[in-house]
């Protein structure tokens, strides 16, 4: 829990803001279910994904393991928070999944999910308590 103090509103706040800039560009012709995710590595970049879908379902990759990939392909490996946002829908956390990818970089992850009057703060073991 220590490493949820370290993130004042506004770094949530911008991180949540990465991750509906992300959603913007998924690609979603299927689903129709834009998801950004927007993650901060514990050197201070963020990394954004979006999901992107393929007729064959299994080929599709979320946003947050594309942002976690694309921090990973720069150096990346050490992170402190993943922001996840859908530009139609509030609440999207991320599907099981994804929580298991996000699980392999520490039980301490933070967790970022907008809510309609601001976003709420979980921990990836919190919403994977056993990986």
């Amino acid at each position: 829990m220590g490493k949820l103090m370290s993130l004042s509103d506004a770094d949530c706040e911008k991180l949540l803001a990465a991750a509906v800039q992300a959603s913007a560009h998924a690609y979603a012709p299927y689903s129709r279910y834009k998801v950004g995710a927007a993650l901060l590595s514990a050197d201070g970049r963020i990394f954004s994904g979006c999901n992107v879908e393929n007729e064959n379902i299994g080929s599709g990759i979320c946003a947050e393991r594309t942002a976690v990939v694309k921090a990973i392909s720069e150096g990346a490996t050490n992170f402190v928070a993943c922001a996840v946002a859908c530009a139609t829908d509030f609440r999207c956390y991320p599907c099981g999944l994804c929580r298991q990818f996000l699980s392999e970089f520490g039980a301490g992850l933070i967790i970022i999910v907008r809510e309609e009057n601001g976003y709420s703060i979980k921990t990836i073991g919190e919403l994977l308590p056993k990986p």
